[in-house]
């Protein structure tokens, strides 16, 4: 999917998040700063070299952009801080700070200046995703987007299908939505006349209710064949909320059966469910604009998918979500498994 890193925010914090693939980006660009205070350091003079830019280009990103240049790393060092760094980068050798060897360190650094801006790597980063003119910043946007994907990829090996059941809460999300779901078709089989089309249909309402698409819709954007479960690749927070409906659900149409006293045919179901959902409308209205806003965020940045009907919901994917999909922490689901296998054994059988 194309991401416009020059115009949209949303999509230069989504790859600025990414620790593991700045990480990568740093190893790979060739780039060197100086480390000082756990970071690498770049002065404006370095980013006018690399970019081939007028310092004044740099100048007008730097006010039009404040906050979020210095979100990701910029700062402005003075007194003995600055004093420090100064030293630091006159003192290094040519061949460790990028562009040092083909300029005077004078020149790279002020001697004389009482203040001094200096960008982090994911400041110069998020420079070249600003700059539309610069050749080398283009050339650099397009190394971003294929290493992010590429690093999403090889630590997935591909399957990023999956990268839902790599955070901790999936498979507790799962076993309980498991449970609940059995609480839902057991209401359906006992409440509702026999309809082959019973549990697809009210599955379905459910899904549109949360999140807009129907089941085939969401195979469609995931490109999941027929043997790839719906729900095996849904994350924790959406789990939760569907297992909540379910339950809400299977409750409702349990009270609409012991006051008929009969069996409800399928468009009865559907009726129900639409008074169900428009009672509890405002008690969901919150947990439904968190799972629009996961779903479509997330999917757009780990599986390159677009849910157009959630387009509004686009957001910011946290670094803490970057590191509980991507981070030590996350692991596949066959290894939580085996670890977890005796609490996991107990939450089925409750």
């Amino acid at each position: 999917m194309s991401k416009d890193l020059t115009n949209s925010h949303v999509d230069r914090k989504n790859v600025l998040n990414n620790n593991l693939a700045i990480k990568e980006l740093y190893g790979q660009l060739g780039f060197e700063g100086l480390f000082f205070e756990g970071k690498y350091r770049f002065t404006k003079q370095q980013l006018v070299n690399y970019f081939d830019v007028d310092s004044r280009t740099i100048e007008r990103l730097l006010e039009v952009h404040s906050v979020e240049i210095a979100e990701n790393g910029y700062e402005v060092f003075t007194g003995n801080r600055l004093r420090n760094l100064r030293n630091a980068f006159l003192d290094v050798s040519d061949t460790n700070v990028g562009d040092m060897g083909q300029r005077s360190k004078h020149e790279i650094f002020s001697l004389k200046s009482p203040s001094i801006g200096i960008f982090s790597f994911k400041g110069f980063l998020n420079i070249g995703m600003l700059l539309g003119d610069s050749e080398r910043a283009k050339e650099l946007r397009s190394a971003i987007l294929n290493i992010v994907i590429d690093v999403i990829n090889r630590k997935l090996g591909g399957k990023t299908k999956f990268i839902n059941q790599r955070e901790e809460e999936f498979l507790t999300s799962a076993i309980r939505e498991h449970n609940y779901r059995q609480e839902f078709t057991n209401a359906l089989n006992a409440f509702i006349v026999p309809n082959k089309f019973k549990y697809a249909q009210l599955t379905d309402k459910i899904y549109v209710s949360i999140f807009k698409e129907n089941a085939k819709e969401y195979r469609q954007i995931l490109n999941l064949n027929s043997k790839e479960s719906v729900r095996a690749t849904m994350y924790s927070e959406v789990l939760d909320i569907i297992a909540s409906y379910e339950n809400g659900f299977a409750k409702f149409l349990r009270k609409r059966f012991e006051s008929l006293q009969r069996k409800l045919t399928l468009k009865e179901a559907h009726h129900v469910f639409k008074e169900y959902e428009e009672q509890m409308s405002d008690a969901y209205e919150p947990l439904q604009e968190k799972a629009k806003g996961i779903m479509a965020s997330r999917d757009m940045v780990f599986r390159d998918a677009l849910h157009e009907k959630l387009k509004e919901y686009l957001g910011i994917v946290s670094s803490t979500d970057f590191d509980k999909f991507l981070g030590e922490k996350s692991k596949a689901l066959e290894e939580r498994l085996e670890e977890n296998k005796e609490v996991f054994k107990r939450l089925k059988d409750r």
